[in-house]
């Protein structure tokens, strides 16, 4: 077979994608024809597109008790660089800072502008032989002969620091841990993230899964100056989303143990029969489930139980306590000590007598409590806490939400689910061209209802279909109810042109059961989970008419924050985007110092005979080339 040359190699790769880009743009377009009346027929009874600064400004005084109330936004960044046999990572986040004063018209928006002086953030940078790497990476962990952690396949230096998420994580916990320092600081009522709440959260709940690993943590037993944790820590501490008076963590499928654990460690010893009227669960197979859990609970050694007492053991009584502490000085570590409070790389620690490195799945666990902590002063403060997000892949609007409520009849007068298939793939890209074609008609700023993010996981039943059961997308598990709502926004449209609008956001914030938590506000389904029938019960506001005093006051915020003379602030939030170019300085800073630190090994004597041996193969090959291109 002769071989192609390659001017038809070139021709081919062209046709391709012209091809493939008409395919694409010509699907589209059929999918937004096929939605035309979707408004007309369902989202005009979904959209809210009117505002209230009056009642905006009664709230404020209500759940931050002052008119006049500070605020912070936070944004990281990485940087991974290759230095000769090194790599360097780097992470951090930064806070952009103001003043928020709302008014009976619009709130009125004050800007730090000392950012060198009064800015906050916090930042590590991380050297690391290439050959380190692997024992970090919990990617390539796996688990060998006798329980050892191995790696499970062979990896050339590039793909190793091609593939490395280090700096991401770093970076991760960095935004989660300025996040908890103002909000344990106190002085900040409304924080403003530049990532999804509930998607950080199915995430970090998700990389911490693997049980069978977690004996390659350098977080258990480490040597921090705070009580040690175990491996029952972990576990114990893993779905600590603690709410009363939300019913969190839910008494229903994986989250049972923890709600029982947690009655326990608040309301002290308790009977079976005292636990299950506690939680409302009356029926003999949820008692049996019960039952079940606490006898594996007491066999691993979290509970212990005399003459029909259950108890939360004292070694882990004050486990929260003691992982938290954890949290705090690793981060402090990490992000504040200087180089001669930690005496050597912030990334290891003390353990069994040796240096140990902290690995991704220790930063997993760091940022996944890290989380809860700032959840858990949010609540406690009443900080509002929202999460942003400007580009989604989010569909569970279309194919979760909207079928769940038309198979119940939540909805009617709807497309059919048929006419939904065929509509643009993503909730963000429906939203958008229903905005668009319906301009005179839907004005900006206009949001969605608000709904529970647990219907990102609640589907139809799968198999019979009966009325009022639900199942889980994945693995029939459903995610914690009533903890964040989720919605989308449009906040801008340009003043001679109604077409001319900004990109549809995705919002979640912090659920709050005062103003959340409504007899009119909860949906109430069933699911076959684990052997019984489990409750789940979540937060929906079925539509527009219904008083959601909350989502009008994060409307009205976020149009005020969102009014700029910047062309990239259009339709977005100002105090994220400060804080992005605030990182983004900070990283063209650390770029100029990694720099110059490879001229100082460059010219250093001492050092100088060693660089053609640390050089990798590709990077010799490349200075060689770049020479030969000046000359």
């Amino acid at each position: 077979m002769k071989a192609s040359s390659l001017n038809s190699q070139f021709r081919r790769a062209g046709e391709i994608l012209r091809r493939g880009a008409s395919a694409q743009i010509s699907d589209y377009t059929r999918r937004f024809d096929s939605v035309k009346d979707i408004y007309d027929g369902l989202l005009k009874d979904l959209i809210r597109d009117s505002f209230s600064g009056e009642e905006a400004t009664v709230l404020a005084r209500r759940f931050f008790e002052s008119e006049r109330v500070a605020f912070a936004a936070v944004d990281g960044t990485e940087y991974t660089r290759p230095l000769f046999d090194l790599v360097i990572f780097f992470g951090g986040s930064y806070a952009a800072k103001g003043i928020i004063e709302f008014k009976n018209d619009r709130p009125k928006i004050e800007y730090s502008t000392k950012f060198a002086e009064d800015g906050m953030g916090v930042s590590s940078c991380v050297p690391m032989y290439v050959n380190e790497i692997v024992d970090v990476e919990q990617a390539y962990m796996a688990l060998g002969e006798r329980g050892n952690v191995t790696v499970d396949k062979p990896l050339t230096d590039e793909e190793v620091v091609n593939n490395s998420t280090i700096a991401n994580w770093i970076m991760t916990f960095s935004e989660f841990f300025l996040a908890y320092k103002l909000a344990k600081q106190g002085d900040y009522k409304i924080l403003l993230l530049d990532r999804s709440l509930c998607t950080m959260y199915g995430s970090l709940v998700y990389d911490t899964r693997r049980k069978r690993v977690w004996s390659s943590c350098a977080l258990i037993d480490c040597d921090l100056g705070v009580q040690k944790v175990d491996g029952n820590d972990l576990a114990y501490n893993r779905h600590r989303l603690v709410n009363h008076d939300l019913r969190l963590p839910p008494a229903r499928g994986d989250y049972l143990r923890y709600s029982l654990v947690y009655l326990l460690e608040e309301k002290g010893p308790l009977t079976i029969d005292r636990m299950c009227k506690e939680l409302g669960m009356e029926s003999e197979d949820r008692r049996r489930r019960v039952s079940r859990f606490l006898k594996r609970s007491v066999e691993e050694g979290y509970l212990w139980e005399k003459s029909g007492l259950y108890k939360v053991s004292p070694q882990y009584s004050d486990s929260w306590s003691r992982v938290k502490s954890l949290v705090e000085v690793l981060g402090r570590r990490l992000f504040e000590d200087s180089g001669e409070a930690i005496s050597g790389n912030p990334m290891q620690v003390m353990k069994n007598g040796e240096k140990c490195w902290l690995t991704t799945l220790d930063f997993a666990f760091l940022s996944l409590f890290c989380f809860y902590m700032l959840v858990e002063e949010c609540w406690t403060k009443n900080i509002l806490l929202l999460g942003i997000t400007k580009d989604t892949t989010a569909r569970d609007f279309k194919t979760h939400l909207i079928p769940v409520c038309l198979g119940e009849e939540v909805w009617r007068n709807s497309p059919s689910l048929e006419e939904l298939e065929k509509a643009p793939n993503t909730d963000r890209m429906l939203l958008q061209y229903v905005s668009i074609y319906n301009c005179e008609r839907l004005r900006t700023p206009w949001s969605l209802i608000e709904y529970d993010s647990a219907f990102r996981m609640i589907i139809p039943e799968l198999e019979k279909r009966r009325r009022g059961y639900v199942s889980g997308a994945i693995r029939n598990r459903i995610t914690p109810e009533r903890t964040f709502l989720k919605t989308y926004v449009q906040l801008s449209e340009a003043r001679n042109d109604p077409k001319l609008r900004s990109i549809v956001l995705f919002i979640d914030r912090l659920a709050y059961p005062e103003y959340d938590l409504r007899s009119d506000s909860i949906i109430s389904f069933r699911q076959d989970y684990g052997g019984a029938v489990e409750p789940v019960e979540a937060i929906l506001f079925r539509n527009k008419g219904m008083e959601n005093v909350l989502q009008n006051l994060v409307i009205v915020m976020l149009k005020a924050m969102a009014d700029s003379s910047i062309p990239e602030v259009f339709g977005h939030n100002m105090p994220l985007f400060i804080a992005d170019s605030a990182a983004k300085w900070h990283n063209s800073e650390v770029r100029r110092i990694i720099d110059s630190t490879e001229v100082w090994i460059a010219n250093n004597r001492d050092l100088r005979r060693f660089i053609f041996y640390m050089n990798t193969f590709r990077e010799r090959r490349s200075e060689l080339e770049q020479g030969r291109r000046v000359e």
